[in-house]
């Protein structure tokens, strides 16, 4: 995902058929570490935004032409509740997810005239690797997290997605944020 090339060609290997793509989902993304910007790690903050960010616009670049091609599609972006509210010691990866929803805005701007949909979904806690990688392999500090309340699961996330992208034509959801129900926004969990 954070190599240009890399990514062009996978996406360009694809056989024609296969690139009559109707639903993008850009799903890429980590955090790693939490500090703050005075501290942080700037190898860490490459990383997060060459994948979070770069690595969106890389796909999108790649397959929105295919799309406007054929005046259809859906391209959801995965965001985070980061992207509505900084949290303390988050501010890069806060930073990017934030880009994810202000390109998503953008996108759906620009490709309007071709009746491509955007929507940008923000999940709030999930339980997956996401705790994992952010604390680099740390399991004790990964399952802390999500102690203390029942998080969103992966497929949680999965259904919301299935469920904006099987929408009737002329209806789109732009902007959904989806969190457990002890979790008001990034910040504030009931534990």
């Amino acid at each position: 995902m954070r190599e240009k090339a890399a990514v062009t060609s996978a996406l360009e290997s694809l056989p024609e058929a296969w690139r009559r793509i109707d639903v993008l989902v850009n799903n890429a993304g980590l955090a790693l570490d939490l500090s703050t910007i005075d501290e942080g790690d700037t190898d860490d903050w490459d990383t997060m935004i060459d994948t979070n960010v770069k690595g969106l616009l890389y796909v999108s670049r790649t397959v929105i032409p295919w799309m406007k091609e054929r005046k259809s599609g859906h391209i959801i972006n995965i965001g985070s509740t980061a992207a509505k509210i900084v949290y303390a010691k988050g501010n890069v990866y806060c930073a990017t997810k934030a880009a994810v929803d202000a390109l998503s805005q953008g996108m759906r701007i620009d490709l309007l005239p071709y009746g491509i949909k955007v929507t940008a979904v923000h999940p709030g806690a999930a339980e997956t690797e996401f705790s994992l990688v952010r604390f680099k392999g740390d399991t004790s500090k990964a399952k802390g997290v999500y102690t203390g309340f029942e998080p969103l699961q992966a497929e949680d996330v999965a259904n919301v997605v299935w469920y904006c992208s099987s929408l009737p034509p002329h209806v789109c959801i732009n902007d959904l944020v989806v969190t457990a129900t002890a979790q008001a926004n990034a910040y504030y969990t009931y534990k």
